[in-house]
C-alpha cells in the first residue's frame, strides 16, 4: 500500500503492519538522511474519508522512540517529501502509543497511521519537517536583492565628492537601481526565470 524513498537508496515497499491501520518502515543509518519521500503505491487506496498521518521516530538517549508528526498523504495527495534532518529532540502526541516496536540506535522509523480526514486536518506537523517551497525561495531572493542594493548604494557619492582614480571603476547608482527593479519584476512573474 505504501512506499518510502531516501535519496541514494532503493525504494522501500516493505512496510510492517504493527496494528490495525498502523504501518512502519525502518530507516537504517538515519543520521545521514536529510529528506524522505512517503507515497502510496497505487495498489490500494485509502478508505473513503480517510488518509494517512506520517510520523518520524528515532531513539532518544535511553533508546525510547521519539515520534514526531511530519504531515499526511491522501488519495488526492498520494505522496509527500519531508525534511527530517533538523527535527527537534522532543516528541509529540502520536497514534503508535506504547507499542513495543523494535528499534536500535542507528535505525529510525517512518510510521503511517490511517485516520479519518477530520482528524488529519486538525493536526499540526513539525514546522521544520516542511520542505522549502517557492515562497521561501522567493523570500530569500528578495532579502538578497534588498541587501545587495542597500550595501551597494551605501557607498554612493555625488560627482563633486568623487576623487578621480584611473584604476578604479565606478557604476552609477541608477544602473544598480535599474537592475534591481528588473530582477524583482522578473522574479515576481516567474521565480525560476533564471533557470532558462
Amino acid at each position: 500500500m505504501f512506499g518510502c524513498l531516501v535519496a541514494g537508496r532503493l525504494v522501500q515497499t516493505d512496510a510492517q503492519q504493527v496494528a490495525d491501520g498502523k504501518f512502519v518502515f525502518n530507516l537504517p543509518d538515519y543520521k545521514s538522511v536529510n529528506h524522505v519521500v512517503v507515497f502510496m503505491l497505487g495498489t490500494t487506496p485509502f478508505p473513503i474519508g480517510a488518509g494517512g498521518s506520517v510520523y518520524f521516530s528515532y531513539p532518544d538517549k535511553c533508546g525510547m522512540p521519539v515520534w514526531q508528526l511530519l504531515g499526511f498523504i491522501t488519495n488526492e495527495k498520494p505522496s509527500a517529501i519531508f525534511k527530517i534532518s533538523r527535527l527537534k529532540t522532543e516528541g509529540s502526541q502520536h497514534p503508535f502509543g506504547m507499542m513495543n516496536i523494535a528499534q536500535t540506535e542507528s535505525v529510525a522509523q517512518i510510521g503511517i497511521s490511517v485516520e479519518p480526514m477530520e482528524l488529519l486536518t486538525q493536526q499540526t506537523p513539525e514546522a521544520s519537517a516542511a520542505v522549502s517551497t517557492v515562497d521561501s525561495f522567493t523570500q530569500f531572493t528578495q532579502k538578497m536583492l534588498d541587501n545587495f542594493y542597500n550595501f551597494a548604494t551605501s557607498f554612493a557619492l555625488t560627482q563633486d565628492r568623487m576623487t578621480p582614480n584611473p584604476t578604479e571603476m565606478f557604476i552609477p547608482a541608477n544602473i544598480v537601481l535599474k537592475w534591481y527593479e528588473n530582477f524583482q519584476r522578473r522574479l515576481s512573474q516567474n521565480p525560476y526565470f533564471w533557470k532558462s
